[in-house]
């Protein structure tokens, strides 16, 4: 490919002197710590609330690394995926030149944070199976290879596998194709990669430099409220991005909590292997109703459902104190309500909601 990732970075990035927060000068053990302009009393509970966390969370990423099996040094850790996608719009598309390509439907935020930064959207809508249509991709592709990092370009492409409204799962010998001709970077979403029995396109990363690999802790490892985003990418990337992102992104609560949950790798596991029953179970007893048209095939965790009158389901549902979520305004997505995968108690009851919805329907 004829552009590196030092020629995509944005000038002004690639100049940039970060800021150095004490605890970058100096990370070890000490008696004393008069450094930061802390206050050296601890209000709350036995944690060193009172000190700031580390910067570069060392001790989370090497965990994570041990977990996932990523390289520590590839890791980057956001509050939450959103702060790392962020990040890469800020790292590498100048506003009002540079643009980005996202395949529709998928993950609203990459438009929103696109706008935020004022970086134009182009969209490959996306089969009616939601998978990858290369007829055009090839044509929007075609003017993507037209730019320059001086003129402006295609800095960006989101795949987000399992997708997300649809949980489909894009192959990883497409990813491959769309790394291997796309000269800007490739990033893949996969927060919903642990409900997937598909390969991991970290796989790929040695081979296609200019891939980066989304991951959170928001999903499967029950991290929502935590905020525990990460990407795994090559050390140009990883430098950018910390050069860039906020000194003391992730508090200790975090780290801590995260650092928890890592211990608990085997319940997780556990918890994703009734979650995907579930997810079985539900798709299955959907099928019985005669207001349901159809059920994506998904690998996430939840359910994209074609049904009739999706306004009405959806606000007869939410009168009963269900809330499941509306897609059907999304091009692609027409009469499509979405359903998170909750306990047994929570998806008898979204059942029961149905079986309601069918007598009055």
């Amino acid at each position: 490919m004829r552009y590196t990732v030092q020629d995509l970075l944005r000038t002004d990035i690639k100049n940039l002197v970060p800021y150095s927060s004490a605890r970058n000068e100096y990370d070890g053990d000490a008696k004393v710590f008069l450094d930061a302009n802390e206050n050296w009393q601890n209000f709350v509970g036995k944690h060193n609330y009172h000190r700031y966390p580390d910067p570069l969370q060392r001790s989370l990423k090497e965990k994570i690394g041990k977990v996932f099996g990523f390289s520590s040094e590839q890791l980057v850790i956001g509050n939450g995926s959103d702060e790392i996608i962020d990040l890469l719009f800020r790292i590498f598309c100048t506003p009002y030149k540079d643009k980005t390509l996202i395949l529709s439907p998928t993950y609203g935020a990459y438009k929103v944070f696109a706008d935020i930064n004022a970086v134009s959207v182009s969209s490959c809508q996306l089969k009616d199976d939601f998978m990858i249509d290369f007829h055009k991709l090839e044509t929007i592709c075609h003017l993507i290879n037209t730019g320059s990092p001086e003129t402006g370009m295609h800095k960006l492409l989101f795949i987000c596998s399992p997708n997300n409204p649809s949980g489909t799962v894009i192959p990883l010998s497409d990813i491959a194709k769309i790394a291997g001709h796309f000269e800007g970077i490739t990033v893949v979403d996969e927060a919903y990669h642990d409900y997937s029995k598909e390969v991991s396109a970290v796989t790929l990363m040695n081979e296609f430099p200019k891939l980066v690999v989304l991951r959170t802790m928001s999903k499967a490892w029950g991290l929502a409220g935590v905020r525990i985003g990460m990407a795994v990418a090559q050390r140009e990337v990883v430098d950018a991005m910390n050069k860039v992102k906020y000194p003391y992104n992730l508090s200790i609560v975090a780290q801590e909590s995260a650092m928890e949950a890592l211990d608990h790798v085997d319940r997780v596991r556990a918890e994703v292997a009734k979650t995907l029953a579930e997810r079985e179970k539900l798709a299955q007893q959907l099928t019985r109703f005669s207001f349901v048209e159809e059920i994506i095939p998904s690998q996430a965790n939840f359910l994209l459902v074609r049904v009739r009158d999706a306004d009405g389901f959806y606000y007869f549902l939410r009168d009963m104190g269900i809330i499941i979520r509306n897609r059907s305004t999304l091009q692609g997505c027409y009469g499509c309500v979405r359903v998170t995968i909750g306990s047994p108690e929570e998806n008898e009851s979204f059942l029961d909601a149905c079986r309601q919805w069918e007598a009055v329907s």
